[in-house]
């Protein structure tokens, strides 16, 4: 099993920022890419951005040039958003894809967070 923790969210203005952090523990190989997504309440989850394990990242339209997504580790990633809209409010999910090794036979693996909440206030 391998358990991903986020951190982070939190209540800011219009024109603010936080950093997210999403740390990954347990049967883990190797992470693939690591990544962020967003689900805002009545809408369908949506990737925000990814990072791969050989630093390529992607980033959705709508947070390019505010929002820095960053590999601090091999199983850890950062999200740090600048210039909050109230738009970018939503539950923030993290997500590893990578193999898992069980204790000698290995898997592939796909694992989301529980998510952290950003409330941003116009």
């Amino acid at each position: 099993q391998v358990q991903l923790v986020e951190s982070g969210g939190g209540s800011v203005q219009a024109g603010g920022s936080l950093r997210l952090s999403c740390a990954a523990s347990g049967s883990i190989f190797r992470i693939g890419i690591m990544g962020w997504y967003r689900q805002a309440p009545g809408k369908q989850r949506v990737l925000v951005a990814t990072s791969t394990d050989g630093g390529m990242t992607n980033y959705a339209d709508s947070v390019k040039g505010r929002f820095t997504i960053s590999r601090h580790s091999r199983n850890a990633v950062y999200l740090q958003m600048h210039s909050l809209e109230p738009e970018d409010a939503a539950v923030y999910y993290c997500h590893a894809k990578g193999i898992e090794r069980i204790p000698n036979t290995y898997y592939g693996m796909a694992y989301w967070g529980k998510g952290t909440l950003v409330t941003v206030s116009s």
